[in-house]
This record gives structure tokens, sequence and C-alpha cells, in this order.
């Protein structure tokens, strides 16, 4: 008989993992607290269109998503788009993300101009990412851009995202980032970027569906209330009134809700746990008759707006007939701007885009929506790898924990997730 392994979350991780289980010949039941598959990759109905809460794109190093889309048969739904990219700096909006643009831009001096250039263009091409992880992002950028370059171009965005925690993030998460974005150029003139046609429904359906296929169970409303541990073995997973025996279950919620639902977690794991950050994200999406500047991507440095960018998603994916605009306000769960009702956050976009396009007014406006999610981005403080919990551990043998937190050095996306998803059935 087939072991049988138990999965919590049915987000693209929680469905990867299932996947790769069952290819493996593993029984596999997956427990969804929510209505439906997804989590941050959760789509909606957008008054006509089917879109995703939280924004998200494809780059050319996503190996692992190409490699599961061809094995899904909807390789043909991957796109791409030769995009743009913007930095709107004290009212004015500059063209960003290209050698040209960066020597055209007049309020820095040419030796810093060079210096942002060649250490933006070093990094991407380093090979091992984790000998930064003690070093913080800002003394690497200050090392080789300079302040004058840090504060100009650097600051804003680490402020408006970690606010209290900006001098701790590790410059291998930062490097990363800026990695894999660069690898996506088509040339060092050119950014090009892809999207799934059909929202990332398309990768997370196809997953569901072949689950079922292959003879797996996903239960939706099933929060699962405690992982059940005795004398180190795990022994299954109560949901509701239920309880379900497996001696393997894997966790690919975020890491922040694994201690309220495992009363026998190790102190060790605990601690480390309860020292590790995340800041939440209150989005507001926002369908336009027109845009609101040609970028797909709009960083902002700007005393008068408080996020760090606008996306517009529809500038990257051209099948969308609306316009539409994705604002991110990340704010930890308590700060109180968090808790802000939905019509605050839709004020402020009206102010910021009137800053940003002193042409735009409220007509433009078909229809908005605000999505907020508790646990958005993992805090990568230098340090990182050695303060995450092991994913397995003698002392709850068969509990394999894991979240975006486990993408480190890499950051948050659709790859990372199929390929953890992967490795987590190879540590069963």
């Amino acid at each position: 008989m087939s072991k049988e392994i138990i999965i919590i979350g049915a987000g693209p991780m929680g469905l990867a993992t299932a996947y790769y289980a069952l290819k493996k010949g593993y029984k596999v039941k997956v427990f969804e607290a929510r209505d439906k598959i997804g989590g941050m990759t959760e789509t909606f109905d957008f008054s006509g269109i089917n879109i995703e809460k939280y924004y998200h794109f494809v780059c050319g190093p996503d190996t692992p998503l190409f490699n599961l889309m061809k094995e899904l048969d909807i390789y043909d739904k991957l796109k791409w788009t030769d995009t743009k990219m913007g930095f709107f700096y004290n009212g004015t909006l500059y063209k960003w993300g290209d050698p040209i643009s960066l020597l055209k831009f007049p309020h820095a001096s040419f030796i810093d101009k060079l210096r942002y250039g060649i250490s933006v263009f070093l990094g991407s091409k380093m090979r091992d990412y984790t000998k930064l992880d003690n070093t913080t992002s800002i003394e690497w950028l200050k090392k080789w851009q300079g302040v004058k370059n840090y504060n100009k171009f650097w600051d804003p965005l680490f402020e408006l995202k970690f606010y209290e925690l900006k001098d701790k993030i590790s410059a291998s998460w930062l490097m990363t980032r800026v990695r894999r974005v660069a690898k996506s150029r088509k040339n060092i003139f050119q950014e090009r970027m892809g999207y799934i046609a059909g929202s990332s429904d398309t990768v997370t359906l196809a997953l569901y569906n072949k689950i079922i296929e292959l003879g797996g169970e996903v239960h939706f409303n099933s929060k699962v209330t405690e992982v059940i541990i005795e004398n180190s073995l795990t022994k299954g997973v109560k949901v509701g009134d239920s309880e379900y025996k497996s001696d393997t279950v894997i966790s690919t919620i975020p890491i922040q809700y694994v201690t309220l639902i495992t009363p026998n977690l190790p102190v060790k794991d605990i601690d480390r746990l309860k020292d590790l950050d995340n800041v939440g994200v209150v989005c507001l999406i926002v369908k336009l008759t027109d845009e609101i500047t040609e970028n797909f991507w709009l960083n902002i440095n700007d005393s008068r707006v408080d996020v760090p960018g606008m996306i517009s998603i529809s500038n990257l994916n051209t099948e969308l007939e609306d316009k539409v605009v994705y604002l991110p306000f990340y704010l930890h769960i308590n700060n109180e701007k968090y808790h802000e009702p939905d019509i605050n956050f839709y004020n402020k976009f009206l102010d910021y885009a009137k800053i940003i396009n002193p042409e735009f007014n409220e007509s433009w406006v078909k229809d908005y929506r605000v999505f907020k999610y508790e646990y958005a981005q993992p805090v990568a403080t230098t340090g990182f790898l050695s303060k995450l919990p092991t994913i397995r551990s003698d002392d709850r043998k068969g509990f394999l924990i894991a979240d975006t937190a486990y993408y480190y050095p890499e950051d948050r996306s659709i790859t990372e997730s199929i390929n953890l998803g992967k490795k987590l059935v190879e540590m069963i």
C-alpha cells in the first residue's frame, strides 16, 4: 500500500508538492482553509476580468515554471512582452532601466551613474549570492554605488517596504532580485518580462486537475487546527472534529501560523519561528480607461507618495482589454494603516495618480478593489540562512515546514514555489 502524505495549503507550493508526490507514487491529501486554490496567486472576478489579487510576472530564469508548464501541456500560455520601466523622482517621470536612460538622468553625476551601472551589472553576474548573507543591502549598496546613489535610488524602496528593519536586510536577497530581472532582459537596452495568459490560474488549475486525475484529494474549507506530534513523531492532523492519520505532514502555509497549530513543536523551532519577521501587504487594484504611464514597473522617490512603486500590469499583459494598476502598501499587520478602510487607500491612489500624471482625473476609474495579506514578504535579515528552522528535524520526524522564506536568497515567485515543492518531495 502506498504511503500517504498530508499537505497543508493549496497555494502554488502546496499544489506543486502534491503533484510531484503523486508522481512518485504517494497518496496525497491536501487541506486548504479557504474555499479555493491559489494562496497569493488567488484570482477574483474584477468586473468581468479574471485577475490576480496580488501581481505576478515571469522572468527569463524561471526554468522550473517553464518545465512544469511543458509537463502540464500549457506552455503555449506563456507570453513575453517588451516592457518599459520608469523612475518618478521628485515630481518628474524619467525613463529607466537601460544605460541610455541612466546617462540621461539629470540628478546624478557621471561618476555616480557609472558606479550605479557597473555595480548592478557585476552584481547580476555573481554566481553564489549566499556569500552576501551576512552583509546588509545598505552596506553593499553604499560601498559599491556610494551614499548619494543609495539615498536617491534605493532608500525610499527600503523605507516603504521594511521601515525600521531596512538596515538589516541581507544583500543576498537584494542581489538575487537584481539578477532575476537582469537575466530577463532581451538585451542591455530592452527589458522583457513574461506573463501567463489567463493569469496564474492557468498553472494552479492545471495542477489541481492533474492532482485529481492522479488520485489525490484536495479538501476546501478545511483548516488544519493541529499537527499531531507525539514523542517527536508525526501522527497526523486535526481538521475541525476530524483526525487524519499520517506519519508525513508537509506545511506550506506562512510559517508564522505553524506555532499556532503545532502545540508540541520543539522549543528550538518555536524560538526560531518567533524571531522571523514577515511584512503584510495592502494591495489596491484599479481598473482604468487609460494608462497612467507607459511603464510596466514604476519606481517612486517622491516625499508625497508613500508607496515604493506602481505596477501597471496591462503594460505587461497586453491581452487585457482594460488598463489595470496595482498599488502595494507594505505594512506590518500591527501597523494602524494596515487596518484602515479601503476608501483610504483608494483616495491615496487618486492623489498619487494626479501627482504622477497631471492629466489624470477620477473619471478614468472604472472600478477598484483592496486585498490584504497578513504575511506577504519575508524579512530576510543578515544571517538569514542560519535563522530558518530546518525543513525537517529528528525532533519532529515526519513534519516538514516550508514557506516563501525558504526560497532565500531568492525572492517570492511561482517558479520558486514549484522548485521548493519538488525538493520537499525529495526530502520525504
